[in-house]
């Protein structure tokens, strides 16, 4: 909604400084809509009328200092020009204060608004009066609030303004916001407040939880009776942390109660004191990181010596990975849980939970095709590894993710897992692991049903200034080495809150056995399976209708590529290749060929029957191969010895409209190319069109393929690009699907 005076301050800023020109900034959109794009203006226009010559978005120490050499203090009688008060009337009205009319007069409604802002920020006490000082002026120029905004707690906001009044004239606490929302600054300046209390001098006062704070935070514990500014910082940290408890000086019996509560939920010393390791927990993600823990996690195989060895540290749960998505990994050769590995953790009287992660260093690798593949593939690899119904498998989100990426990204890719894992018949439960923000809002979308919290991450924005999830079942605290020699092992300690016990007893492992025929009591099921999948990433089973319409049914490209099952079988076995591979790489090309596929289908057939036209080639056919494409695969393969026949020339027309003919006609032959691009991919497509830097040979083809090596398998048979990867991410679910069935057939051929 638009605003008429924020309209103002974007057209007087536009008008005065060349439309941006002069601060060096693009013109400002004039939509009346306050923002950080609008601040920064301000901010570089404040610079500007300052004398400052490096303009910057960011009110900064050069920025604070020359307000209080220039000026100490901004009023009616020391504002410099009209156009620097016109800056000042704008930032108000950003900010939601009535700035006057923007006429360059620090005039009287002026001054009552900055009175109002400095109440509001809870500073009046410090700076009565009209006067804007360095560091309310900086306060001024950004996007915090100072009041509460959404659902923003009133005792919060209290809280903010307590501790802006109280420390504002300390040389490194700024303004915090007043919105009452706990966040990072807030959480910043409780430990600047410790600090503070604690007798630390500016410039040694840091806002970091070090060796002083924690050796000074241990001399004040508190207990029923205590009362002062240590119980008001204690009481603040309970509300911050979501504790239904008063902002207090005195700690009374109802504060000890909830501080019990508060110690059993986190899994503390239930003392109901103020003690070291609740003030920890309360101040910092990761708490008291001397406290022992009943679990831990690592990338290192559990043999009996370090079984041992855990279990002198009084470690019950071992969570371990399911996969390593990268083939003998130097630095990490034993993240996924090696042969033998479960039994071991059983026989010592130990337990395990299973882990599950890919790559998801970044929200670029999460989505809901990307959920959907991720569930069936640790459905697949618990199975494999022996887990029985019931285990809750952890899903990683290893990296810093912002709130709006955990809505626009890590919410879908759970609903995805979450879907994959109840067409697998929901035999696995579903954990998340990640920051706090992430763990509490997956579980909020009824994604998860609990949480593995990397809080050992403290400085994530996930994880500063937010909660301990509700439903958290370990907590990662802090890495250490245990046991000596041969039974030494370098872990993560995680407390345990006992929601989740991992499993103690295994089935026996699935073996990398070869494919197998399909029985087809189970057709109906995996044709539903993909229905399903393709629906949710908007292919209609019809094939649709309008601009994105497609040729084929699903029905009817399932019941083609399955026609052939024998073929493909036989194929699988002579190349060391999962099933799955070919299925899906010719199922999704049969379900994706369209009207325009055929319309350039037939530009091909005029251009070598007729001479008309200049397009020679096209991918056609179920498998959407090409004619020069076919041949490089089959001479490729011919020179490998996987296939016999005669080689032929990728440059020559008349070899191109034959393979053209046959890969668009001959459904049995084009099945029987598909793994032969495969092939072709793994060895790093030699004399196709390569990215500029080529494209990477892989591990001759195996049955025991990691998923990044299956991706890129499915990713080079398209190609490379964007689009590409895109639609290989898409295709892992196809991909987890075949594997799931195939599965099934193996080990009841076994």
């Amino acid at each position: 909604m638009a605003d008429e005076m924020v309209l103002r301050a974007q057209r007087f800023v536009n008008t005065t400084y060349g439309n941006g020109a002069t601060l060096g900034i693009s013109k400002l959109d004039e939509n009346g809509q306050t923002s950080w794009t609008v601040m920064y203006a301000l901010t570089r226009a404040l610079q500007y009328e300052m004398g400052i010559t490096s303009l910057s978005d960011s009110f900064g120490p050069t920025t604070l200092a020359k307000i209080g050499e220039k000026y100490g203090k901004i009023d009616e009688t020391t504002v410099p020009s009209a156009n620097f008060c016109r800056i000042i009337q704008s930032a108000l009205y950003c900010k939601g204060y009535d700035g006057g009319d923007i006429d360059g007069k620090y005039n009287d409604r002026v001054k009552s608004a900055v009175a109002k802002l400095h109440q509001d920020m809870g500073v009046s006490g410090t700076y009565p009066g009209s006067a804007l000082w360095p560091k309310t002026t900086k306060g001024l120029f950004n996007m915090d609030a100072y009041v509460p905004v959404g659902n923003g707690s009133a005792t919060i906001a209290s809280i903010q303004r307590w501790l802006n009044g109280k420390y504002i004239l300390r040389k490194d606490f700024y303004a915090i916001p007043c919105d009452g929302h706990h966040s990072r600054d807030v959480a910043k300046s409780m430990l600047f407040a410790i600090q503070y209390e604690l007798g630390m001098a500016d410039g040694v006062a840091n806002g970091v939880f070090g060796p002083g704070t924690k050796s000074g935070i241990q001399s004040h514990t508190l207990s029923t009776g205590s009362s002062g500014v240590w119980v008001q910082l204690f009481s603040a940290g309970m509300v911050l942390n979501q504790r239904p408890v008063a902002f207090t000086t005195s700690f009374s019996a109802d504060l000890a109660a909830a501080t019990s509560a508060f110690q059993a939920f986190a899994a503390l010393p239930v003392t109901g004191k103020g003690d070291f390791s609740t003030w920890a927990s309360l101040l910092v993600s990761y708490g008291d990181q001397d406290r022992p823990g009943q679990a831990c996690d690592g990338v290192t195989k559990i043999t009996d010596a370090r079984a041992q060895a855990l279990k002198a540290q009084g470690i019950v749960y071992v969570g371990r990975y399911l996969t390593n998505p990268i083939p003998d990994d130097p630095d990490l050769p034993e993240k996924a849980i090696q042969p033998g590995e479960l039994k071991t953790i059983a026989d010592n009287g130990l337990r395990c939970f299973p882990i599950y992660q890919t790559f998801g260093r970044d929200a670029s690798g999460f989505n809901y095709p990307a959920g959907r593949a991720a569930g069936q593939a640790a459905v697949n690899a618990a199975l494999d590894h022996g887990f029985k119904s019931g285990t809750r498998i952890f899903f990683a989100v290893d990296f810093d993710a912002l709130d709006y990426q955990v809505t626009d990204n890590v919410v879908p890719h759970f609903k995805g897992i979450q879907d994959a894992i109840t067409d697998d018949g929901g035999r696995f439960a579903i954990g998340v692991y990640g920051p706090r923000n992430v763990c509490t809002r997956v579980g909020e979308a009824g994604h998860s049903t609990a949480s593995f919290v990397s809080d050992m991450s403290s400085g994530f924005s996930g994880n500063f200034g937010y909660a301990l999830p509700a439903d958290w079942a370990y907590d990662q605290i802090v890495t250490r080495t245990v046991g000596s020699g041969a039974g030494s092992i370098n872990i993560d300690i995680d407390i345990a809150s006992g929601r989740d016990k991992g499993q103690g007893s295994f089935d026996a492992p699935r073996a990398a056995l070869p494919d197998v025929r399909y029985d087809g009591g189970f057709l109906n099921a995996l044709h539903d399976d993909l229905s399903k999948y393709m629906r949710s990433i908007g292919f209609a089973d019809d094939g649709g209708t309008g601009a994105d319409a497609r040729l084929f049914t699903h029905t009817e490209c399932f019941e083609t590529i399955m026609s052939f099952d024998q073929q493909t079988t036989e194929l699988s076995n002579k190349y060391k290749m999962r099933k799955a591979l070919i299925q899906t790489s010719a199922y999704w090309e049969m379900r994706h060929y369209d009207l325009i596929d055929q319309g350039v289908d037939h530009a091909v057939a005029l251009y070598h029957l007729q001479g008309i036209g200049t397009k020679k080639d096209s991918s056609t056919g179920i498998g959407q191969i090409g004619g020069e494409v076919g041949i490089r695969a089959w001479n490729h393969c011919i020179n490998k010895g996987f296939v016999t026949g005669t080689v032929t020339d990728p440059t020559k027309d008349a070899d191109i409209w034959v393979m053209w003919q046959k890969v668009n006609k001959d459904n049995a032959f084009t099945m029987r190319t598909v793994p032969l691009l495969h092939l072709w991919g793994v060895d790093g497509k030699p004399g196709g069109q390569n990215p500029p830097t080529g494209e990477t040979t892989l591990r001759s083809m195996r049955l025991d393929y990691t998923e990044r090596e299956v991706f890129q398998v499915l990713r080079r048979y398209q190609g490379w690009g964007d689009q590409a990867e895109a639609d290989a991410t898409k295709r892992m679910a196809i991909y987890q699907i075949f594997e799931k069935y195939n599965a099934i057939m193996r080990q009841l051929a076994g």
